[in-house]
């Protein structure tokens, strides 16, 4: 897969194709995922693979965090992925302090990110690319 490979996990549709067209723009492939269908389990929280997480290096996570598999989700994310990948977690005000515990594990942004943000991000991405290809 392309270096720079940036997974959007997203629910909204408008913030997709603002974060895909800023990404793509700056060199980064994007992979998306709408997350699973209401009542169908993640393939991650089937104890399956999920090729498009395993295949990206850098994840904008955007699922609403008061359902308990989308939480469930993020938390296998950091259990199953590189302790480095860099993910960022989009959520509602509030939700920061609710799930506190969770979210110490991600960088957080409360409401919707602008391109300033996603510019960080896709270097950070930049910068753990460069970090792992230096390591081997």
């Amino acid at each position: 897969m392309d270096e720079g490979v940036i997974l959007l996990d997203v629910t909204d549709p408008r913030f997709e194709e603002f974060a895909r067209d800023f990404l793509e723009r700056t060199g980064h492939p994007v992979l998306v995922c709408h997350g699973p269908p209401e009542r169908t389990l993640c393939p991650l929280l089937a104890g399956q693979d999920c090729p498009k997480a395993a295949d990206t290096h850098g994840i904008v996570f955007q699922f609403d965090l008061d359902r308990p598999q989308h939480r469930a989700i993020l938390r296998r994310y950091r259990k199953v992925l590189d302790p480095d990948l860099p993910i960022r977690a989009i959520v509602r005000p509030g939700q920061e302090v609710r799930y506190a515990e969770l979210l110490a594990q991600v960088q957080v942004w409360v409401g919707e990110p602008r391109a300033g943000d996603l510019d960080g991000f896709a270097a950070e991405v930049e910068a753990a690319d460069y970090a792992s290809s230096e390591s081997t």
